[in-house]
């Protein structure tokens, strides 16, 4: 089980991106904009700049949902290898069984 506080941590991330995502995108189109001139550009940089640093996308970590472990996850299940390998054990997911030969 991962400590609390990064499951939290990464929680207040999450919404954090969620808040800002709109302002995020509008500044760094314009940013991004050549044809807007040199000024207004450097002060959407400025702006973007001032946003909290936890609002960016980049700094999300994918976490298991239930352990919170943030190595060896799966995606699709949005769960970590130990927790995928008990549920499909149990049967759990489906179309998954626990494989022996």
């Amino acid at each position: 089980m991962a400590k609390k506080s990064s499951i939290e941590k990464n929680a207040l991330r999450r919404r954090l991106t969620k808040k800002f995502a709109g302002r995020r995108t509008r500044l760094k189109a314009i940013a991004r904009d050549k044809g807007k001139p040199m000024e207004e550009r450097f002060a959407a940089v400025l702006k973007l700049a001032e946003l909290p640093r936890n609002s960016s996308a980049t700094r999300i970590r994918n976490r298991c949902e239930i352990t919170g472990r943030a190595r060896a996850y799966y995606r699709k299940l949005r769960v970590c290898r130990n927790m995928l390998r008990e549920l499909a054990s149990q049967g759990l997911i489906p179309g998954m069984v626990k494989s022996s030969w």
